[in-house]
């Protein structure tokens, strides 16, 4: 397993990284003191792993991962115990307090194990050749909204909506708001997985439920849960053939 440490104090990354030697099966790739650095190393290294910690000079571990468009596991270590439940609510994998003790790195390095052997799995039966830099159904996405953060697997993402500069992702009972075009966001996306509607709208196709026609060769389609999104009649033939045997 590649692992990036990360914290702005030396001593903390040495003690740390010397911690990790124990674990043959953990490979340090490298260390950063700040978020740029951070940013960084984590683009041109790709580790599995990155152990964050979350106070760090100008900017924390949390606008880290805001800045990421693809985000490793993360294993925070800080001396603060007020952050663990933001912590969590981005899907961390541990939430390590300084001076980190063996045993729960221990146990953090075997959680994280599995968590890889999990992803793997999923990627080799997902993933072709052609498709392997397009975000897919497996795929877990940062997402921020002010103060509140979320990992969210993009298969229980029903709906991408424009809003002017911004777009509204719906998963669960949220609607947070990202500032991103809806273009940009469609050309990450797998085609197999998801539609353009509109130009308001990208819809999630295994989250369609039923199709009915429109005004003016148009289509609406309901997903489940009941949102109701109008097909342009420019994407309709083509929705058609998609949805079709």
């Amino acid at each position: 397993m590649r692992a990036l440490v990360i914290d702005d104090e030396r001593l903390a990354r040495k003690e740390l990284i010397n911690l990790l030697s124990q674990f043959d099966h953990v490979e340090v790739v490298g260390e950063a003191n700040n978020v740029d650095d951070a940013k960084d190393k984590i683009e041109s290294m790709n580790p599995d792993v990155v152990f964050l910690d979350i106070q760090m000079p100008e900017k924390t571990g949390f606008d880290l991962l805001e800045e990421l468009d693809n985000v490793p596991h993360v294993i925070f270590t800080t001396a603060y115990d007020e952050y663990a439940l933001k912590a969590f609510q981005v899907n961390a994998l541990d939430y390590l307090l300084k001076p980190v003790e063996p045993k729960r790195l221990g146990e953090a390095i075997e959680r994280l194990q599995k968590k890889l052997a999990d992803s793997n799995e999923r990627q080799e039966i997902a993933t072709d050749s052609h498709q392997s830099k397009k975000l897919t159904l497996h795929d877990q996405v940062f997402v921020k909204d002010g103060d509140r953060c979320w990992f969210v697997k993009l298969q229980n993402v029903r709906l991408f909506e424009s809003d002017g500069n911004y777009i509204k992702v719906y998963f669960d009972n949220n609607k947070p708001m990202i500032h991103k075009s809806l273009n940009a966001l469609d050309e990450r996306l797998d085609e197999k997985s998801f539609f353009r509607a509109s130009r308001k709208h990208i819809i999630n196709l295994s989250w369609v439920e039923a199709i009915e026609p429109w005004f003016n060769g148009g289509l609406v389609v309901t997903l489940k849960g009941g949102d109701r999104i109008e097909v342009s009649r420019r994407q309709a033939a083509r929705f058609k053939d998609m949805m079709s045997l």
